[in-house]
């Protein structure tokens, strides 16, 4: 039996809904966008939004609304996808890397505050792998030492800390549409505030440097950040079936936790108040390199946690400032430790099943 990593829930529904873009020739953000728009506002609770092609390039254009650039200092979890970190790099600022907690792998300030200097402009939590952070302890640290909070949501769609929707704490917060999120549009990503002044500047910077289309008068020097309204189609689509995605997901991780339980696999342990929509069912156990390497030969396509961005050969130049794996225990006991296991609305109970059977039979012949 074969169970991939993921595979989007994708089909006849989402190709139906961008017929109307090819038979009226608008292909650009128009009326499915912004329907897409005002459907993700009313769901996550923010007042004001904007596309962008990727989340990357939100957390980008959501770094450059809020002045971010060289000689800046952003705070970022050492333990998070890449692209929380080079989007500060690549706005000419550095990213300062704080460990993470052993029990869920959100940002840890329990020791932060000596990351703080002159030059720290913001902080970005990371919501990984589909809870929330301590949006509690970001704020009160942000406010002590009077840092803008730009929040990666990425993987937090349809998720709340204490009843509010993840991205809605800080200045800024950036959602993903990638294939393996929790809805897709196949690329796509959206930026959220609340304040209407950072807004405006969101909407000038990803058009070019003008407030509206059609207009060749340009304030700034900016390019398109824009998306299709095939895409937004295909989003209207996906969040018609959001309630069933959730459901589904929660009953994949209820499943996985029977199935696995006794046998000394950790689960992910989301904070008091923060909900968990699994994006991958996040497990540890000290032999996980051999248990994923059993699992391919079983036909399961498992996936480590992620790699740590002090070890990243891309931030190698980054070494003097922020020493070795002793500075991130954490971050390194989650990639050595942890197993992403597979966690997709389409999944059936009898593939949850063959992974729980698969994880119980290498735990037997180890043990």
């Amino acid at each position: 039996m074969k169970v991939p990593q993921f595979r989007p829930w994708v089909g006849d529904a989402e190709h139906a809904a961008m017929a109307p873009c090819f038979e009226t020739g608008w292909l650009g953000e128009g009326k499915f966008a912004d329907e897409f728009r005002e459907r993700l506002l009313a769901l996550t609770g923010a007042r004001f939004g904007v596309f962008a092609p990727s989340g990357s390039m939100a957390l980008y254009l959501g770094l450059w609304a809020l002045g971010v650039g060289p000689g800046d200092e952003v705070i970022v979890p050492d333990f998070t996808f890449v692209s929380s970190a080079t989007s500060v790099t690549l706005r000419g600022a550095q990213p300062v890397f704080v460990d993470v907690n052993p029990r869920n792998f959100q940002l840890d300030l329990s020791d932060a505050d000596r990351l703080v200097t002159e030059r720290t402009k913001a902080i970005m939590p990371v919501h990984i792998y589909g809870t929330v952070a301590d949006m509690d302890a970001v704020a009160a640290f942000a406010s002590r030492h009077g840092l803008q909070v730009i929040e990666d949501a990425a993987q937090a769609i349809n998720v709340r800390y204490h009843g509010r929707h993840a991205g809605t704490f800080g200045d800024i917060g950036c959602f993903s549409f990638f294939p393996d999120k929790t809805i897709t549009t196949g690329e796509g990503g959206f930026a959220v505030t609340n304040d209407e002044v950072i807004y405006d500047r969101l909407v000038l910077l990803r058009n070019h440097g003008r407030r509206r289309s059609g207009s060749f008068v340009h304030e700034e020097l900016s390019f398109n950040l824009r998306i299709t309204d095939m895409q937004a189609a295909m989003g209207l689509v996906q969040l018609s079936k959001l309630e069933e995605i959730t459901r589904r997901k929660l009953a994949i991780l209820q499943h996985y936790r029977e199935g696995l339980e006794g046998t000394g696999v950790t689960f992910f342990q989301p904070d008091p108040g923060a909900e968990w929509l699994p994006f991958r069912v996040a497990v540890l156990h000290p032999e996980a390199q051999e248990l994923m390497a059993f699992l391919a030969t079983k036909d399961i396509e498992p996936r480590t946690f992620f790699y740590p961005l002090h070890r990243q050969p891309a931030f190698a130049y980054m070494a003097d400032r922020h020493g070795g794996d002793e500075e991130f225990p954490n971050s390194v006991y989650g990639y050595e430790a942890g197993v992403s296991l597979p966690t997709y609305p389409t999944i059936t109970d009898a593939q949850v099943d063959y992974v729980c059977e698969s994880i119980r039979e290498f735990l037997a012949s180890s043990g």
